[in-house]
């Protein structure tokens, strides 16, 4: 028994210390200590509340015992469980005290944010259109008042259950026999446990009129009519009946019988039926159901304005679009021409094509959704996709202990893409590549390693002196680089006693036992961005997609942390999970997924930093307004910096998170309706589409560089578009500035005429895959066992009305030998009426904007020497077949490279294939159909 509580005991010593040291090495040690703080005084006080209050009402009880008990064929059977019970009473007592308090102690332990946010509770300066009070009672006071509630409840119930246990047992209660049925001390006992109970309810009924501003039974979330005209005085009339019942059984003290507390307890139950139920039901079905609008128009006005509010969405400014779309030709050229570049490189799509292009050893891995990010590119500002070179682990075959935690222990490089152009062969133009890093990369990077990202193994043992961390793969006498690691991050594991509790830990005698770790070694674990910071700030919610970024030399990650509360009075409450899911959180691991949290409150409150090298987390103040993180700045000092403290260098990478914006445009898909006779019949509500690329499930945002109407200059943007409620056509275009300093967080809508509204996502989908010269492109792709994948359908302002660009990717159908992997196709452009398919996007648009017939030329028929007679003369045979020899000739190269996995030369020998059937269009002659679409990957 004592071996037992003495591993237990050191199993919960090796839990908490080993917590200690991990919080201690990122420098958030106060936040484990606080928290740990929290967690202990809560379990100590309502765990000895419970069992102080129980065992005290036992010890009464057990006190109160009649000296004589009548015999009984009751009181008989009652004995024998005395003589057992009474000579082990106090053993049995406090073993079953102990367990209801550890239990209780255990639940309330969980509950330390409700009382650390309490104690330091700040107000927002808003009130509560019904009682006037403050936001901050409903977000920090009346859930810490209702945990109280709910603790002082169960005890008293215990108490109860407890006394009468204990009453029955000694004799103090009967069930049989003449007489009362309870003795006079038992009786006054329960009375005043009765009394209390009741007295608790009577608070409860008081505090439940509050609980009323998240009720749901109006229109909309908070109170409604039924609710203010007939449930709020129903609570404060059974508030007032539950107080006068208390004292009824409290007056039992003083007299003997039941019947005034029976009378007093009945006419509460009937009073709560019919106050509490019946009433209000009788208002809602009669009153209110009849002339719903004008009961309800207040409440939901006062709906209106919160939810609005609470979600961050009350600046978002409407505007008309799309009366007056340009159809100058000029004009147009000259609005394409301030177009910029338009991200054409899929995010969500070419993680397979880094992976086969950029992973150069099969131990690395790339994400399956990669990341948008802006950087300073030949002084230009480039929408760019970037994504690390992680470790997936050692290579299958040389596994052993040593290897996977002391040798393959971190991934290597960062790498980038333009987002406005591709490479020959349709593969993304990389700004930043291949190992090692080179010097003349437009992003210098200068601490490439990654110890800390996403994919990183459960734990790894670096820095001990002479270790040799793999860096790369190369051709020296070694065969790879390597490095030592020499970053602050870590936990030290040069001590046996460190060694012993983190072989405990992981359940890992290798770590205790192995001569390989020396001086100066340190342990890495728990080391992906968003648990680093969750661990290091509880209190926020993360956003799903860190992204990477490189910021002075260094590889950072950037998070986005929420704060958000489900008690805002009047706002209407979502499910997070459910607004947050679409196409990629379904089916990409990279992007995490939302829990099904409930929310009504919801701000971008801090913004964080995980450094990808050494694990140095910041914690920066974003919205400096909110009062939940000022709260929490209160509870964990010095653990968020203000945002002043943020390097400009870094500021330049933020941009808006997506799980927030998600969350506003499922709000604003209602919430843009302001009217609330408009918002009553519902009949402007829209809804975000499918993803026309996958069925069933919401298209994402996509973050693009666009300028709206109205602005001089492009701007980096979140957008997303809506559809009217049940039609594919389009209502609006939604777009959310994502440049610090300049229109961050102005949300702007774009809402089209009723009357004309544009083609949809699915819409315009459908008619790129039925226009006669697209689906001819798209037939010709889909030839050679090859299929298509359709990136992102990107809308985009433009001329008054919207263009449409989505690139095309073809992708080989696979084998054996063959890891298939997206490269472009074709880039589908629609403007208006006018839909064009085109290996660039300057051409489609030169299409579709310069009156361009989508079909193809006529063929002129050749003469009698076989010759063709183009525009301005006749051309030689001779001539042709020059050219169709150099066709030949790239057709052949372009296989040969394939085969050999030459991707260089693939991109050559296609560009060759290119220039030639230009030269034959040129000449009026007719091209091959059939063009190399390159497939197959280095294995």
């Amino acid at each position: 028994m004592t071996a037992a509580v003495l591993l237990v005991a050191f199993l919960i010593f090796t839990s908490i210390y080993t917590n200690v040291l991990w919080h201690r090495s990122i420098g958030f040690s106060s936040v484990y200590t606080t928290q740990l703080q929290a967690k202990v005084v809560l379990f100590l006080g309502a765990g000895l509340l419970m069992t102080l209050v129980v065992g005290a009402n036992v010890a009464v009880a057990y006190r109160l015992r009649p000296a004589y008990r009548p015999l009984s064929v009751e009181q008989q059977g009652l004995e024998r469980y005395r003589a057992v019970i009474d000579p082990r009473r106090r053993l049995i007592s406090w073993s079953l005290l102990g367990l209801l308090g550890l239990l209780t102690g255990s639940s309330v332990a969980g509950q330390w944010p409700v009382w650390l946010a309490f104690l330091n509770r700040t107000p927002f300066n808003v009130q509560d259109p019904e009682f006037g009070k403050d936001v901050s009672f409903y977000v920090f006071t009346y859930p810490f008042l209702r945990l109280v509630l709910g603790v002082v409840f169960a005890t008293v119930i215990l108490s109860i259950l407890a006394a009468v246990m204990v009453h029955y047992l000694y004799g103090g209660l009967r069930l049989q026999g003449p007489g009362d049925k309870a003795s006079p001390p038992a009786r006054a006992h329960l009375s005043v446990l009765f009394g209390v109970f009741i007295l608790l309810k009577a608070f409860a009924y008081w505090f439940d009129r509050y609980g009323l501003m998240h009720s749901e039974r109006g229109v909309t979330n908070g109170a409604s009519y039924a609710d203010i005209n007939a449930l709020l005085p129903a609570k404060t009339i059974l508030a007032v009946i539950a107080l006068l019942c208390a004292v009824m059984f409290f007056s039992n003290l003083l007299r003997r019988g039941m019947m005034l507390p029976g009378v007093g307890f009945t006419l509460l139950v009937l009073s709560a039926v019919l106050l509490g139920g019946v009433y209000p039901l009788l208002i809602q079905q009669f009153q209110v159901k009849p002339d719903e609008l004008a009961k309800e128009r207040e409440f939901i006005s006062r709906n209106i304005e919160a939810t609005r509010k609470a979600y961050g969405v009350d600046g978002a400014k409407v505007v008309p679009y799309g009366q007056q779309p340009v159809n100058d030709e000029k004009k147009l050229q000259e609005e394409a021409d301030r177009l910029g570049g338009v991200r054409v490189l899929d995010p969500n799509v070419v993680g397979e094509t880094f992976q086969q292009l950029q992973r150069i050893r099969p131990f690395y891995r790339f994400p399956d959704t990669l990341d948008v990010d802006r950087y300073q590119v030949d002084g230009k500002l480039i929408d760019t996709v970037v994504a690390l070179r992680e470790l997936s682990g050692a290579p299958e075959g040389q596994r052993s202990w040593v290897k996977d935690r002391m040798v393959y222990t971190h991934g290597y490089g960062f790498v980038s893409a333009y987002g406005n152009r591709f490479a020959d062969g349709g593969v993304p133009d990389f700004i930043t590549k291949n190992m090692p890093v080179s010097a003349e990369q437009k992003i210098k990077v200068q601490r490439p390693e990654i110890y800390f990202g996403e994919r990183t193994a459960n734990y790894s043992v670096v820095g001990g002196k002479g270790q040799q961390e793999l860096n790369y793969p190369d051709n020296s006498e070694s065969g790879q680089q390597s490095s030592n690691y020499d970053g602050q991050g870590g936990v030290s594991i040069d001590s046996f006693f460190h060694k012993m509790l983190y072989a405990t830990k992981f359940q890992d005698r290798n770590l205790l036992l192995s001569g390989a770790i020396n001086d100066d070694a340190k342990l890495l674990y728990d080391r992906s961005p968003r648990e680093m910071v969750q661990k290091a700030a509880p209190w926020l919610t993360l956003d799903g997609d860190p992204y990477p970024t490189v910021v002075n030399g260094r590889v950072l990650w950037i998070l986005d942390g929420y704060t958000t509360s489900s008690s805002y009075p009047y706002s209407e409450e979502m499910s997070l999970g459910d607004a947050t899911r679409d196409t990629i959180t379904d089916t990409r691991s990279a992007v995490a997924q939302q829990a099904d949290d409930h929310v009504n409150y919801m701000r971008n409150s801090v913004k964080a930093t995980v450094d990808a090298y050494d694990g140095t987390v910041h914690l920066y103040q974003w919205d400096e307004n909110d009062p939940i993180t000022k709260t929490w700045m209160k509870v964990f000092d010095d653990t968020v910096q203000p945002r002043s403290s943020i390097p400009p260098e870094l500021e330049a990478h933020f941009r808006y998170p997506q799980d927030l914006f998600k969350v506003q445009r499922k709000i604003l898909a209602q919430y843009h309706v302001t009217d609330p006779s408009a918002f009553y019949n519902g009949e402007g509500f829209w809804e975000v589409p499918q993803d026309p690329s996958s069925q069933g499930k919401r298209q994402p945002p996509y973050y693009q560089s666009l300028r709206m109407p109205g602005q001089d200059q492009e701007s980096f943007s979140l957008t997303t578009v809506f559809n009217p409620r049940n039609n594919p056509q389009l209502a609006a275009f939604m777009a959310v500035g994502s440049t610090p300093g300049r229109d961050y967080g102005q949300i702007q809508i774009l809402q089209m005429p009723r009357n004309a509204q544009p083609a949809g996502p699915g819409q315009v989908q459908n008619s790129f895959e039925t226009d006669t010269q697209v689906k001819a492109d798209l037939f010709a792709l889909r030839q050679g066992g090859t299929k298509t994948v359709p990136g992102n359908l990107l809308t985009i302002p433009f001329g008054g009305s919207l263009l449409y660009v989505e690139p095309m990717y073809t992708m080989a159908a696979g084998g054996t030998e063959q890891q298939p992997y997206p490269i472009l196709g074709k880039i589908l452009v629609r403007y208006g009426d006018k839909i064009a398919a085109a290996d660039t996007l300057e051409e489609a648009l030169e299409q579709v904007l310069g009156g361009t017939s989508t079909a193809p030329p006529p063929e002129t028929p050749p003469d009698e020497g076989g010759e063709q007679p183009p525009e301005g003369g006749q051309v030689s045979l001779a001539e042709v077949q020059a050219i169709n020899a150099e066709l030949d000739k790239a057709l052949k190269d372009f296989d040969a490279a394939q085969k050999n996995g030459d991707y260089p030369g693939m991109g050559e020998a296609l560009k060759r294939v290119r220039d030639a059937q230009a030269k034959l269009a040129a000449l009026g002659q007719p091209a091959p159909a059939a063009s190399p679409s390159p497939t197959g990957s280095p294995t």
